[in-house]
């Protein structure tokens, strides 16, 4: 029998809850079984029943029915109601009259006590058929019908010889007994009714918070790769202007990688959310990533005639392996707040350092400002999403009121965490704690050297063409481009390249459809390399590039030093191809 076949039967047996009933049944046989083996010895050891042992063997045998039928509810479909009944009386019904029946003999057979056992054994298993049936009428129905009939029963067993009002008690006695039962399995089905709707709307609410949440995402995603283009641009800017010996292109090209990370914020909140969020671990400099977010700031703090001062730089190690994007991150977001809400002082970067038992760098990084500070209540919800302590706040200083709480969730990802102490008039103390492996400083890098190569970018924005062709400049390259893949495949047809530098998310088509379009028509560049450029550049996202045919890939906005690393690992496959 096929498996679709299987799940099609217990599903009609669903209709009815015979397929959960039966399951629980399944899983408490052992315990039945034990507990007729047990009562057979007492029975015989007590009052020396030998018979006993036949009721234990009936019983055992209606336990295999019940198995049986089991089995059989995930290979035959129940069409209806009269099937599903069907299938309840011989699974249920026979061990209800097997168990039952040692009700009458001890009513019969036990002097004084008898009466009283006989009505213990009936109503233990009807409040045990409650629980075990929960959420289907018919099998409570047909394994509840004989312990029924044996609570009617027993009481006329004695009519001969009891009293009439001792048989008029005994008969109300066993009426209070059915209808606290029947009362129990209404009351236990309404709570569970009420569970599964319960269950079924927070199935319906989280289901509503994820498509909510996944669209939130991929608006934030459009938003974010439309306007990484412009900052490629500034980045590129800021490297040809600081390739020409202008110091303010170093201060362009980090105010301009501050503005993506800012960008990010929005996309990390919605990582965060989802569990997503992870952190890198590579070799950096520490003390100049420092610096570097430091000197971003200071031009904002001259302007609003703030001193930034730095404390303890001596202190603080060099090389450690960490996420250096992250930790700026958190820097940015501490040296913002604290020149946003300090009007006039200074705010102070105080940098310390130590050395674990094992050998790491514990780094601590506290930004302090003059600014109002915080009264406790503040402090309470400071670390809250969207929250900026009071509408005067955001209409002030503006804002989403992301950074803090992002920036304490990134420190502890890294192992570490972010703490405040503040009072009002009293200024503010962010304090950055973390662990950081040491790390060796790499070899000085060598300025990029002239490259002969002809290059295609492709890409629908003039201005990432331009700002590529920026960065290909100290190369001595000057790249051939196109405006879309349909332009860039026709060019490729007739004339040869050594790299293509594809833009992944164009109009109409895709540079993973141009790839593949171009892997597949013969041409003098159908195995030239092509270089993913990208503004999602996640695991899945390359994947599905590499699956297309792509070489490698480059992130948006561009780093050059980046780029010359694909660039010189693309042409060097290129090489070995030919020569091969």
């Amino acid at each position: 029998m096929s498996g679709e076949t299987a799940t099609s039967a217990s599903r009609a047996a669903d209709r009815f809850g015979l397929a959960t009933v039966v399951a629980t049944r399944r899983k408490h046989m052992p315990v039945r079984l034990l507990t007729a083996f047990g009562v057979a010895l007492a029975l015989q050891l007590t009052f020396g029943w030998t018979w006993a042992w036949l009721w234990a063997g009936a019983y055992l045998a209606t336990q295999l029915i019940d198995h049986w039928t089991g089995m059989a509810l995930t290979r035959r479909p129940i069409d209806g109601p009269f099937q599903a009944a069907k299938v309840a009386l011989i699974s249920f019904l026979p061990s209800s009259i097997a168990f039952g029946a040692l009700a009458p003999a001890l009513w019969q057979g036990v002097d004084r006590y008898g009466p009283a056992l006989a009505m213990i054994v009936v109503a233990t298993a009807m409040t045990n058929l409650i629980a075990i049936c929960r959420g289907s009428r018919i099998a409570f129905a047909a394994a509840c019908v004989p312990y029924g009939l044996y609570l009617l029963t027993l009481p006329l067993m004695d009519l001969a010889t009891a009293p009439g009002p001792v048989l008029s008690t005994m008969m109300i006695a066993v009426g209070l007994v059915m209808l606290n039962i029947i009362g129990a399995w209404l009351t236990t089905e309404e709570a569970r009714r009420a569970q599964d709707e319960a269950h079924a709307e927070a199935e319906d609410r989280r289901a509503e918070a994820v498509a909510a949440t996944e669209a939130k995402s991929a608006y934030v995603a459009m938003i974010s790769h439309e306007l990484r283009t412009p900052i490629s641009a500034i980045l590129a800017g800021a490297a040809e202007t600081e390739r020409a010996g202008h110091a303010q292109g170093r201060l362009i090209g980090e105010a301009g990688r501050m503005m993506t990370v800012l960008l990010d914020d929005m996309l990390d909140l919605s990582k965060l959310e989802a569990g997503r969020m992870s952190v890198e671990a590579v070799d950096f400099n520490l003390r100049q990533a420092v610096l570097d977010a430091v000197h971003a700031w200071r031009p904002q703090a001259r302007a609003k005639g703030l001193h930034m001062r730095i404390q303890g730089a001596r202190h603080l190690p060099a090389w450690v392996s960490g996420d250096p994007t992250r930790i700026r991150q958190v820097i940015n977001n501490l040296l913002s707040n604290a020149l946003k809400f300090t009007k006039e002082g200074s705010v102070t970067l105080r940098l310390g350092g130590g050395t674990t038992e094992a050998g790491d760098h514990a780094v601590t990084i506290a930004v302090s400002d003059t600014g109002p500070g915080m009264r406790p209540d503040q402090l309470e919800r400071l670390f809250t999403p969207f929250e900026q302590l009071g509408a005067h706040t955001a209409r002030t200083h503006g804002g989403t009121g992301l950074g803090l709480m992002i920036s304490r969730e990134l420190a502890r990802l890294m192992g570490g965490d972010l703490s405040v102490a503040s009072a009002p008039g009293e200024g503010a103390v962010f304090t950055l704690n973390l662990v950081l492996p040491a790390a060796e400083a790499p070899a000085t890098a060598q300025a990029p050297q002239a490259v002969q190569a002809r290059v295609m970018v492709v890409d629908d924005h003039a201005v990432n063409r331009q700002a590529i062709a920026l960065v290909l400049a100290p190369l001595g390259i000057a790249p051939a481009t196109a405006a879309s893949a349909e332009e860039a495949l026709e060019r490729l047809a007739l004339e040869p390249f050594d790299v293509v530098l594809m833009d992944v998310y164009m109009p109409d088509m895709d540079g993973r459809e141009a790839t593949r379009q171009l892997r597949a028509m013969k041409g003098p560049n159908q195995h030239t390399p092509v270089i993913a450029i990208t503004a999602s550049a996640t695991a899945r996202d390359w994947e599905a590039c590499l699956a297309a045919g792509m070489n490698g890939h480059v992130a948006k906005p561009i780093e050059p030093s980046q780029l010359y690393a694909a660039l010189e690992t693309a042409l060097g496959e290129g090489a070995e191809r030919a020569a091969a």
